[in-house]
């Protein structure tokens, strides 16, 4: 996620050069066939270009607020994330209680294998929705962090458990089974009630719901006919520009046609990069930073403190 209200124009060029060069040619191509070679035919009225800069600046605004939107419901989906598994910790620490004292070690073994899954299960829920699929861009690995594999799992889980989890094809969903299997387990030894088995359940099918609405955002993309098309218009439009202005400006036309088409382009490409929150992109909900965040809160309710180091910022970025 981009911090810093400053943007690197290093990522902004690494993004839009192709089409900058292809604007500033094609400016200077009119001009000078226009200029030296007085082509008249090359102008064109400057009011068609006036109603396609409005029509399409109409359409790029609600293509970025419905993009927006999705990146915002990517955003509180893992703020719930944030907030139900503090409230996790708490329950399972609070509510599981041995029947008498010779359970108490059993008990608290329970206890820390269950929080300790949870904070596994939200590091492979990021995990799980970084993954690129073959859409994806090629050349994001020059900026962004790589979709690692599931390593991070492996120190919350016990040998057998991440053996298991690694072939799964959906492994979070695997760990939210052995949450369940753990309290029914606890609950036919007494150590839970009925209402607090129904409570435990109920905190349990809030992460299933709260994952199965990241995968709803992850694998239905934004309508691709949107985002096809207002590449189409963009670049129509960028095209038109020098031979909107060649008549009346001159040599003035390649900077003001420039100029007005990288600031379509940049509309464009601010809805085309948020649309899709957790393709692991410098503009992505930081699931990785919440991920730790959670980590650090569970290890303090629990009492470990050997906390996870805090996530870098890099030129502005958190990932």
């Amino acid at each position: 996620m981009l911090v810093h209200r400053n943007l690197s124009w290093r990522a902004i060029l690494h993004y839009t050069w192709k089409s900058l060069l292809y604007y500033f040619l094609l400016a200077l191509f009119v001009y000078l066939v226009h200029d030296h070679y007085e082509v008249a035919y090359l102008s064109m009225p400057f009011n068609t270009v006036t109603a396609l800069s409005t029509a399409l600046a109409i359409f790029l605004g609600f293509k970025n607020n419905n993009a927006y939107d999705r990146w915002w419901e990517g955003r509180k989906i893992w703020g719930l994330l944030v907030n139900y598994s503090r409230a996790w910790a708490r329950e399972v620490i609070t509510m599981i209680m041995p029947e008498d004292e010779q359970d108490t070690a059993a008990v608290r073994d329970l206890q820390q294998r269950m929080v300790y899954r949870h904070i596994a299960f939200v590091h492979a829920l990021r995990v799980f929705l970084k993954k690129k699929h073959s859409y994806n861009e090629t050349d994001q690995e020059e900026i962004y962090e790589e979709a690692n594999d599931y390593k991070d799992t492996e120190a919350f889980l016990m040998a057998s458990e991440y053996k298991a989890f690694c072939h799964k094809n959906n492994p979070p969903n695997f760990l939210l089974e052995l949450q369940g299997e753990d309290l029914q387990r606890a609950f036919r030894r007494g150590w839970i009630s009925d209402y607090r088995f129904v409570k435990l359940e109920e905190t349990l099918v809030e992460f299933n719901n709260i994952q199965g609405r990241s995968e709803r955002i992850k694998n239905t993309p934004f309508p691709r006919q949107y985002s096809f098309f207002s590449r189409v218009f963009v670049f129509i439009h960028a095209s038109l520009l020098p031979f909107a202005f060649i008549h009346e400006m001159g040599l003035a036309t390649i900077p003001v046609s420039f100029i007005i088409s990288f600031v379509f382009l940049a509309l464009d490409m601010v809805g085309e990069r948020t649309e899709d929150p957790f393709e692991n992109r410098l503009e992505d909900v930081p699931l990785t930073a919440l991920s730790l965040t959670i980590e650090t809160n569970l290890k303090e309710q629990w009492g470990d403190k050997n906390f996870p180091a805090k996530p870098k910022n890099k030129e502005g970025i958190v990932l």
